[in-house]
Parts: structure tokens; sequence; C-alpha cells
């Protein structure tokens, strides 16, 4: 799915972050805007997390539909999956909260589909965090390759038959409001080397899911991070409340990471060693389509609720904005027929 630049293949990466359905209409918005320039075919690699894990595994499973977009745009417009999914989890004897978040993803967006089903278009990584190795634990299928699940330290092993859902529920299993999603030995043998494995909310690793695009075996020309997470702001009345200060101290972890993985994307390539980044924020403000844009897009909350039209419209409009001047300051022959 290479794009073709002065006669050489050339191969782009795409990184959708977390940051609930917020998140997931922001990346629409990117989507579209690639879509509209002739680069969304054209990607050979998705790497999401959380809010971007419904997003990519919605599209990626739905690659030659013409509308895989507008089915991801109507779900985020109409369903509301946090509140039920914690209340049924919690009444229900027989299934757990995590499995409740996996069965409204599976009813509403992936009906069943196994991982095996994500074949059809670019590699796509939905990224999760292994509580008990405190590593990055990637579901990977499509891009003609194997599907997989795994880490580098235990291994991987075969995802062939793991239900899609699951693996976006592990993504965006955010602590505490889900519990982790446990894996078994039967499931994924590595596990037996810790007796099992339980995966939680890929934001707690890296909410963005830069990882995938800086292995060597990706080998990619230019990466596209599309960050619709929260960022950190300044509260002029700071709390005293433990429950809260735990809160903003995991705020503070992943804005240093964020920052992190900002400077690892720039210094790789500097130093000839990685992609063309580029990345944005949706907080953002050079390149907003309208004023105000970013400041109303960034203040809209991060849960798992539907969207209304305003929310969409200025999410998805800040989304394509933001990615269109990115590209056209620092790529602007990926603009080229």
């Amino acid at each position: 799915m290479s794009i073709q630049i002065n006669g050489a293949a050339k191969r782009i990466g795409l990184a959708l972050s977390g940051g609930g359905f917020r998140a997931a209409a922001f990346h629409l918005g990117v989507m579209r805007q690639l879509a509209a320039l002739g680069l969304l075919d054209k990607l050979d690699l998705l790497t999401c997390v959380s809010g971007g894990s419904i997003a990519g595994a919605t599209v990626a499973l739905n690659w030659t539909k013409p509308d895989k977009l507008d089915l991801l745009d109507q779900y985020l417009r109409t369903k509301s999956i946090a509140v039920s999914s914690v209340l049924g989890g919690v009444i229900d004897p027989f299934s757990s909260r995590i499995e409740k978040l996996a069965e409204s993803y599976d009813t509403h967006l992936f009906q069943g589909r196994k991982m095996s089903s994500l074949s059809g278009g670019p590699r796509i990584y939905l990224n999760a965090t292994n509580l008990a190795t405190g590593n990055l634990f990637f579901f990977v299928a499509g891009g003609g390759k194997d599907t997989e699940m795994g880490e580098h330290e235990l291994g991987v092993a075969s995802a062939t038959s793991f239900p899609i859902s699951h693996a976006v529920a592990a993504s965006s299993a955010f602590p505490p409001v889900f519990p982790p999603l446990r894996l078994d030995p039967a499931v994924y043998p590595h596990a037996s080397d810790v007796d099992y494995v339980t995966l939680t909310d890929g934001g707690v690793y890296d909410n963005m899911g830069v990882n995938p695009l800086l292995r060597d075996r990706n080998a990619l020309d230019y990466v596209i991070v599309s960050d619709g997470g929260k960022p950190f702001a300044i509260d002029n009345r700071p709390t005293e409340s433990g429950a809260i200060v735990l809160k903003e101290g995991l705020n503070i972890m992943m804005e240093q990471v964020r920052g992190l993985e900002f400077d690892r994307l720039q210094h790789r390539h500097l130093a000839g060693k990685g992609p063309k980044p580029m990345w944005f924020s949706i907080d953002s403000r050079i390149g907003e389509a309208q004023a105000g844009d970013a400041a109303f897009a960034s203040a809209i909350d991060t849960n798992l609720r539907k969207l209304s039209s305003e929310e969409m419209a200025v999410l998805t409009r800040h989304g394509a904005a933001l990615v269109k001047a990115r590209i056209t300051q620092y790529a602007p022959e990926l603009l080229a027929p």
C-alpha cells in the first residue's frame, strides 16, 4: 500500500491516540482528510490506543467498503457505552465490567469477528499494557503478515481466533473504571511464565502508540501522530483529596511520556534512524480551521458517551485541518499527484 514519490516506494504509518470517543472523532476527521488527499488507502501501518483502537479497528475491519468512515461516524453519534458497561458488570454475577465493555463493542461494531478479519487492510496494532511485565502488549493483524498477540519479553502467539472486541476492550480499559482483561495460558501460551497476564488501557504505557512506528521491521518513511488525548492543564485550585491527587499524578506521568515520545520520534529522524514525523495534539491552534476549534475540542471530556452534532463537527473539522497543515508544512511531497 506504499505511495510512489519520485519513482520510489515510500511507506506511511498513522498513530491514533487514546482519549475516548473524543479522540475517535478527532481521528475520524484526520482519516477523512487523508482520504480526501488520496493518502488513506496508501497507509502501510495503523497503531492504535484506547479510543484510537475503537476508530482504527472499525475502519480496518471495513477497509474495502466505501462507507468505512461513515460507519464510525454513525457509531460515535449514537452510542454511549461507559455507564451501561460499568453498571451492567456490577449487577451481573456472570460477567465483569470489562466483559460488558467487550460485549458492547461486539454488538455495535464487530459482530463476533476475529482478529483474522482485519487481514484485508494495512498492518494494524491494537495496543494495551501488560500489568504483569509493565510492557506494551499488542494485538496485530493485516498487511499480509501473521495475526499475532504478545510483547517483546514474554513472546508472541497466534491471535487468529481472538475476538476484535476483546482486543479493543483491553486497549481501552481505562483504570479504575474498567478492570484489566485477563489472559490465561489457554489463550496466550506465554502467560504460563507468569501464571497469567492482565491487560489494561494502552495509554498507561504510551497513550499515542508510538512504539510500533519505530520498529525496524516496519521500516516506515513517514509517520503521522494524531494525539486526541487529554492535554495537561494548569489548575489554579489544586486539590488535596487523595483520590484526585492519584488521578492527577497519573495525568502528569502520561504527559511526561507524551513529551518523551515526541522527542524520541524527532531524535530518531534527525539521527537518520527513523521516519519523518508529523504530529499534532488536539489543543493545537496552529493550523486550526476556525478560531476557537482547539479550545472547544480539547474541552470535551474523554469518556465513552455519544457526541453531539456540534462536537462531531468541531472534532472532525479540527483533526482534518491539523493533519493537512502538518503535511503541507513538513511533507508537501505527499500531496503531489
